[in-house]
């Protein structure tokens, strides 16, 4: 079950596709890191290189300057490894993180209800959270149901 609205988010760190001071992909980072700071979109989904999740990660990459004037930070959240991510965000243009819940697999999913073990991959779902760490919107989408931008804007603006 997806997490409740108005909880505080759990912390956690992961591995992203930015480089590390050695130039490899594995720059660490930490949801607690933006809280005071900006709002996040934690944007969770099944697989990079997947039809509907290009498809998403796309129309992130073409409304970010929408999410910047929100003073939103975008994090896309997957179980694919900082090197699959690295590849993808360099083919897509991406600018923002993209986080590699790769191992334990899918553990940063589950502590949001989000990983489906069954299949080994992360559901499409959203979660906002607020600046003061509060969970303000959560919602699992239908795999091949790409999620809409401008939705998300809304549910941050209330």
């Amino acid at each position: 079950m997806v997490i409740a609205k108005g909880v505080v988010a759990p912390d956690f760190e992961l591995a992203s596709h930015e480089a590390n001071a050695d130039g490899k992909p594995g720059k660490k980072i930490r949801l607690s890191e933006y809280r005071g700071k900006k709002t996040v979109v934690l944007a969770f989904y099944p697989l990079d290189f997947s039809p509907t999740c290009t498809t998403e990660n796309c129309a992130f990459r073409d409304d970010f300057s929408d999410f910047e004037a929100a003073d939103i930070q975008i994090l896309g959240i997957s179980v694919d490894s900082v090197w699959t991510h690295k590849a993808y965000a360099e083919k897509l243009g991406l600018t923002y993180p993209l986080l590699a819940d790769f191992h334990p697999k899918g553990a940063v999913a589950t502590l949001f209800g989000l990983y489906h073990p069954e299949k080994g991959i992360t559901a499409r779902a959203t979660v906002i959270v607020g600046k003061d760490g509060t969970v303000l919107h959560a919602e699992e989408h239908a795999l091949g149901t790409p999620r809409a931008n401008k939705n998300l804007l809304a549910a941050v603006r209330g």
